[in-house]
């Protein structure tokens, strides 16, 4: 370790994530990257001061810089790179180091086997012979490092999350958010994460006068929320919805589709996307609301008019 920590690796401008193979760099620098790093991974140490010479770009937003290091980068010495990150503090740069460990020899051995990879420093012989070269070669920059994780005992998604922890300097990691509402008729939306089918409720389009209008226009509220099956599985909807959502966050889900949908997507469908939008933004989170086919053309209901079949049973 440097003989004097610096204050905060936290927010350091300057980030260097290095490791060993197989304990989770690579995951590391992807999330970093959600969380707004700029991220280069292997460039060649004898470009590393040059791209750090060149400063942020200016005609976008400063962003913090992740740079990935590790023995498969060309030119790797760990000796040399400890001396230049080293002198780099001295020279004023706010620059840190993230070291990725797996104590347990085992658990780097099975991630090897399960992703049927081969180990940078052992091409052509066991896994446990690069893994302990590596260990060797990369001492230097694990004693120097700033902070060091070890994830023998995580999951992919629990590193991304304790990296997410660590290094989000924004308002937050949730995933970006979609209320989707949408028609049968048309078919399911490709991307949709959960659907809910909302034909079960009282359908608009057999009143002539409501027929043209769309889930967003009061007489349509109205006649869905007279529905005695509308307001408990609305709340049943949203309460599920509110208990599933802090558990996407943990897994560090980036991206969640709710689809709602009715038979043409443009009356029940749309109604409740929106106040499932409502009650969502009302509990903290900050859903974007996308109506498919609201604006579609009217064509004839799937569903038979329940006036018809009785006319004519």
């Amino acid at each position: 370790m440097p003989a004097e920590a610096p204050p905060s690796v936290d927010s350091a401008p300057v980030l260097v994530v290095s490791g060993l193979s197989g304990a989770g760099k690579s995951t590391a620098l992807h999330a970093l990257e959600d969380l707004g790093f700029e991220v280069v991974d292997n460039l060649p140490l004898a470009l590393f001061d040059r791209l750090l010479e060149a400063g942020p770009d200016t005609k976008t937003p400063p962003r913090r810089l992740a740079l990935g290091i590790d023995s498969r980068t060309r030119g790797f010495d760990a000796d040399a790179i400890v001396a230049r990150l080293a002198a780099l503090r001295e020279e004023g740069v706010d620059v840190r180091l993230l070291f990725l460990d797996c104590g347990s020899d085992d658990e780097l051995t099975r991630r090897f086997s399960e992703t049927r990879r081969r180990h940078p420093l052992a091409l052509d012989r066991p896994a446990a012979d690069g893994i302990a070269a590596e260990r060797t070669l990369l001492g230097p920059l694990r004693r120097w490092a700033d902070v060091v994780v070890d994830t023998s005992d995580f999951r992919a998604a629990d590193l991304r999350q304790h990296i997410a922890d660590r290094f989000d300097a924004g308002a937050g990691h949730a995933p970006t958010l979609t209320i989707l509402s949408f028609g049968f008729a048309r078919g399911l939306p490709r991307d949709a994460d959960l659907v809910f089918d909302m034909r079960f409720l009282s359908n608009p389009h057999w009143n002539l006068a409501l027929r043209p209008l769309t889930g967003e226009d009061a007489a349509v509220a109205d006649h869905i929320r007279a529905d005695p099956a509308f307001q408990p599985a609305f709340d049943r909807i949203v309460d599920l919805l509110l208990t599933l959502l802090p558990g996407y966050v943990r897994e560090g889900k980036a991206y969640l589709t709710v689809a709602l949908g009715c038979t043409g997507g443009r009356h029940r469908s749309v109604f409740v996307a929106r106040g499932v939008a409502e009650r969502l933004t009302a509990a903290g989170y900050a859903p974007h609301v996308i109506h498919r086919d609201k604006t579609d053309v009217i064509l004839p209901a799937v569903e038979t008019d329940p006036q018809l079949e009785l006319a004519t049973a």
